[in-house]
């Protein structure tokens, strides 16, 4: 773990197991700096542990680096849970995988993630209140938080496209989603309605399908959506997408999407600017669900009060984008340093 490129000293890494239900998996708390750990738990069917610990390790720096930038005062933590192929995670490894929670004394908060669902959350607090994204009631926020993730998305593109394309709206635009899970049919509803006109990809044909029929989405294949001729390229599935190999096929101006982890390294960050690409930090631009979930978990706010925070981050990324600009740093250079700057002063901004 410790040799682990992912590993970025990391307070502490909980591998859990139950063997009652079966349960496997892992949590990685990377700063309590400000705050508890917050993030997500993912459910997957990961090729091997190494591969777990590689994306839970990544996926917890980024939490730490999303909520610091996002003002919260709430540090960075992940979990994921390695489901068996082709079997789905049980109720049981729900409670067990909280009682796992549980024992970490409110180090770490959870919530839920892809593969994970609101219901399966509720399953995690019979065993421990350290869990948001379960309800709401009234006009309190809470539950599925895939609409706000999407919301701050479509804000995000908003400003990416002001920036780099100088379009004020996104009436006409070409922009390709690839993923259509919670956060990207809700984005595709969001665009649709702005009138972009829609490229999608998804490994689930009756989700693409759906899209083509409702919001007149012109279907590609998964392999080749990223290299499609649009003016923005919105990643909505798994992380590491740029890459080397997929860089330099890139048609897009912009890239702007729901997916953790886009960049498979820095270096590809560097690359994407060197092409004249514009980048939208994954941390920055997604963070519309944990504002969200730490609403709903500190009971600070109502919905309207939550939608018109997730709204904030088109602005936020309008001084990001106007910062790179002026001084011709990569957006994710300009996030990073940001995101380490608050961590360092130890106190969130409210």
């Amino acid at each position: 773990m410790f040799s682990s490129k992912a590993f970025d000293s990391h307070e502490g890494v909980t591998f859990f197991s139950d063997a009652a239900s079966g349960l496997k998996g892992i949590i990685a708390i990377h700063s309590t700096a400000l705050g508890p750990a917050a993030g997500g738990c993912r459910a997957w069917a990961y090729e091997s542990e190494e591969a777990a610990l590689h994306d839970v390790l990544r996926l917890s720096r980024g939490m730490s680096y999303k909520n610091a930038v996002a003002g919260l005062p709430m540090g960075g933590g992940k979990a994921v849970i390695i489901r068996e192929p082709g079997k789905p995670v049980t109720e049981a490894q729900f409670e067990a995988f909280g009682r796992v929670v549980d024992r970490l004394h409110g180090a770490y908060v959870t919530a839920e993630d892809v593969g994970v669902s609101v219901a399966d959350m509720a399953c995690v607090a019979r065993s421990t209140p350290y869990v948001s994204g379960i309800s709401s009631h009234g006009d309190t926020a809470g539950g599925d938080p895939s609409p706000k993730t999407a919301y701050g998305v479509y804000c995000g593109i908003l400003a990416a496209a002001k920036a780099r394309l100088g379009r004020s709206d996104l009436e006409g635009l070409r922009v390709a989603v690839q993923g259509l899970g919670s956060v990207g049919r809700h984005l595709c509803e969001n665009l649709y309605k702005a009138g972009a006109r829609l490229v999608v990809a998804d490994i689930n044909p009756a989700a693409c399908e759906n899209l083509r029929e409702h919001f007149g989405a012109e279907v590609v294949s998964p392999e080749d959506i990223l290299f499609q001729d649009v003016e923005v390229l919105s990643p909505c599935a798994m992380g590491g997408v740029f890459n080397p190999q997929s860089i330099p096929r890139i048609r897009a101006s912009v890239i702007a999407g729901g997916a953790n982890n886009q960049l498979a390294s820095p270096e590809d960050g560097l690359a994407l600017h060197a092409r004249g690409i514009l980048y939208a930090p994954d941390y920055v631009i997604n963070a519309g669900g944990i504002i969200c979930v730490a609403s709903e978990y500190l009971r600070s706010g109502s919905e309207q009060e939550v939608w018109k925070r997730v709204a904030g981050i088109e602005q936020t990324l309008a001084g990001i984008f106007a910062e790179s600009k002026a001084s011709g740093t990569p957006p994710h250079v300009i996030a990073d340093a940001l995101a380490l700057k608050r961590m360092a002063g130890g106190q969130a901004r409210h």
